[in-house]
């Protein structure tokens, strides 16, 4: 329930202060009776598309740390919290970032996570059902794993390109909502908003909303390969396969909130459309991946 209302107080939060914007801008208006002005449409698109997505991408650590109730290690208070910090700065040293927060957060499913802004201020979390369930080497594995995620600048990435589709998403539904609308209505004194553009546009934005998170679905689960890569190379290649040998074991669904799921070690099962949704390939085809590197 705290996830949910986090979740939804903070987009609405975030979606009343990009229409606070787009209203002082003036590009809210940006259709009236004389038809769509496409430069105001392309602003308000661009306020809501990237604007959301950055705003998201900026807020990304604290929303982790309340999603999940990470708990950054500030002094190492356990042998367990000294390993996790020393492993974590040697593999940033290795892959040339920053040091990460690392944190710890209370669940019974083996994942971690790693997100934030910038690849020198990032975030790696671990669950403690991952400390729990896996030997060090194989966690060593998990964390080479979201340091590589961070070095790789994934998180930035998959902002920027969910903020460029929410753009083209927005923009493109309303311009064909006014074509049709305006076909409708030909022969009439109407060129404003009538109910052909608003039901054209409502369903053309989730028709389009939905291309695009198979789009975003998609490079996450490419990136995914690349992180395993560099996971095998900051832990080496048989600790990362066994991590995801151990994962395929236990055989748990991902629990992670909605928003980081796709920055996730684990991203559950599936098959048919349901793969296409998928933020991590399978498994079974990661592990392939890395014995076809040596």
């Amino acid at each position: 329930m705290k996830r949910i209302f986090l979740f939804v107080a903070t987009n609405l939060a975030v979606v009343v202060l990009l229409g606070i914007i787009a209203r002082l801008l003036g590009v809210d208006r940006f259709l009236n009776e004389s038809g769509l002005n496409l430069t105001s449409l392309l602003v308000f698109a661009t306020i809501f598309g990237m604007g959301g997505s950055l705003i998201s991408l900026l807020m990304s650590k604290s929303i982790a740390k309340m999603s999940v109730g990470a708990q950054v290690i500030a002094q190492p208070t356990s042998q367990t919290e000294r390993w996790l910090v020393d492993t974590v700065q040697r593999q940033a040293q290795a892959a040339g970032i920053g040091m990460p927060e690392v944190a710890i957060y209370d669940s019974p499913e083996p994942n971690a996570f790693a997100t934030g802004a910038n690849r020198n201020a990032a975030l790696v979390a671990v669950s403690t059902g991952l400390l729990q369930q896996m030997s060090a080497e194989e966690a060593e594995a998990v964390l080479g794993h979201e340091v590589s995620h961070v070095a790789n600048g994934d998180m930035v990435t998959l902002a920027l390109l969910q903020g460029i589709l929410n753009t083209f998403v927005i923009a493109l539904s309303r311009v064909v909502g006014s074509v049709v609308d305006q076909a409708l209505s030909r022969g009439q004194d109407h060129r404003g908003s009538g109910m052909g553009y608003y039901l054209t546009s409502m369903v053309l934005e989730l028709l389009f909303g939905f291309i695009a998170s198979l789009i975003v679905m998609w490079f996450s689960r490419y990136r995914e390969f690349h992180a395993d890569a560099g996971g095998a190379k900051l832990a080496g290649r048989s600790k990362m396969i066994a991590a995801l040998e151990r994962l395929r074991q236990l055989h748990e669904p991902s629990q992670l909130p909605s928003q980081m799921a796709a920055f996730g070690i684990n991203g559950g099962l599936g098959d048919g459309l349901r793969r296409l949704l998928m933020t991590h390939p399978p498994l079974e085809e990661r592990i392939e991946a890395l014995r076809r590197q040596g």
